[in-house]
């Protein structure tokens, strides 16, 4: 990026516990960014570990930029939610994947218990990548953290849900993918005539819900 952008690893405060680290760090300053965004900032980019600010040189200069973000940081530790509620969108899923059982087995839990936590907990959405409108959902039950499969599957299919380390994730369309298969979905989660085109974006909040 250049003389144009700042790479952000944040700090640990108190007021991302409720998210896995370093991960929940970087969102909740995502969150404390959005809140107080400057004139000129281009693009916030979170990532797993670091947050990617990008600036038009034009407009705002580096220092002023790094001065911004180390004013946010200082203030962000107890400090109170701004801003509008997170959105929240509801997600059916038909849980009938093809490691549903397997998902069990390494849980120790029964396919109806995975089903339980899975819809039990709302996720947030940490990141995104991989492809277009795949986001890296966070904040769910802790039993329900499993391995990627140890050998990729060649496809998978659009609105595929599944489960990998820490997080959960939605397949936009079809695509190799090592993740835990646990569902399917029917909604789109990338449309690129659509405004925003995806419907997972960083900050966003997702309530899983079974159907038959």
């Amino acid at each position: 990026m250049g003389d144009t952008a700042w790479l952000i690893e944040p700090t640990d405060h108190a007021e991302a516990a409720d998210h896995a680290a370093p991960t929940g760090r970087v969102l909740a300053l995502h969150r404390a960014l959005e809140a107080d965004r400057l004139v000129g900032v281009v693009e916030l980019v979170p990532a797993q570990d670091t947050l990617l600010v990008v600036f038009d040189p034009g407009v705002l200069g580096s220092a002023v930029v790094r001065a911004w973000l180390e004013q946010v940081e200082r203030a962000r530790p107890g400090a109170a939610p701004s801003g509008t509620p997170a959105e929240t969108v509801r997600i059916p899923v038909r849980y009938d994947g093809e490691d549903l059982d397997e998902v069990a087995r390494l849980t120790r839990l029964t396919p109806e218990a995975v089903i339980e936590a899975h819809t039990g907990a709302a996720w947030t959405v940490a990141f995104t990548g991989f492809a277009p409108g795949f986001g890296y959902l966070v904040g769910g039950d802790p039993r329900l953290q499993v391995p990627r499969r140890d050998t990729p599957r060649p496809r998978v299919p659009a609105g595929a849900v599944a489960l990998a380390g820490g997080y959960s994730g939605i397949y936009p369309r079809s695509s190799p993918g090592g993740w835990q298969l646990i569902g399917r979905t029917t909604t789109t989660t990338w449309d690129a005539g659509a405004d925003p085109p995806a419907l997972l974006r960083p900050g966003v909040r997702v309530q899983f819900e079974a159907t038959s």
